[in-house]
């Protein structure tokens, strides 16, 4: 196949855009949450050694669980959600609500439990949540929460272990 001047500037052309739409493509909570320090640091192999698949994928590749797929959605016993990267205390069961999203949401994390960072990865601005011992992906936070906070924390199950309480 030849290339005339119409191949060369349509391929150009696309190549252009696809660059272009690259950082819009892509989640961006992974840069700035994993280029940090954490108290709880691993290599990559220890981290894949250590989680299933499904786990890192989440925590260590800012993935995103199928909704309604975690039976961490389904829990309403007292007690408290974990990171499940490195067992780090999230949220207390008295913040849980159901969001109708189908994924765990709280509308307060425990103190000093999780970071935040700017994810304007798939063409839209949200705040991305991560554990801040670990810096293991967990979800996002949207101001369309119940009081008294107004925020919902979406969470994926899967990052996240539960320990029931008394």
């Amino acid at each position: 196949m030849s290339l005339n001047r119409r191949h060369f500037l349509t391929l150009g052309g696309g190549a252009a855009l696809a660059a272009g739409l690259a950082p819009w493509l892509t989640p961006r909570s992974a840069s700035a949450a994993k280029a940090a320090t954490y108290p709880y640091a691993l290599t990559d192999e220890q981290w894949r050694a250590r989680l299933t698949p499904a786990q890192y994928q989440v925590l260590r590749r800012d993935g995103t669980e199928r909704p309604y797929t975690s039976p961490l959605n389904d829990e309403h016993r007292n007690g408290t959600f974990s990171c499940a990267g490195c067992e780090q205390h999230l949220f207390s069961s008295s913040t849980k609500f159901d969001s109708g999203t189908g994924w765990p949401s709280f509308w307060q994390p425990l103190a000093k439990a999780v970071g935040e960072t700017r994810d304007t990865g798939f063409g839209m601005v949200r705040t991305a949540v991560h554990c801040a011992n670990c810096g293991g992906h967990l979800g996002h936070v949207f101001d369309d929460g119940p009081r008294p906070t107004g925020l919902r924390y979406c969470m994926n199950g899967v990052a996240m272990t539960f320990t029931a309480q008394g």
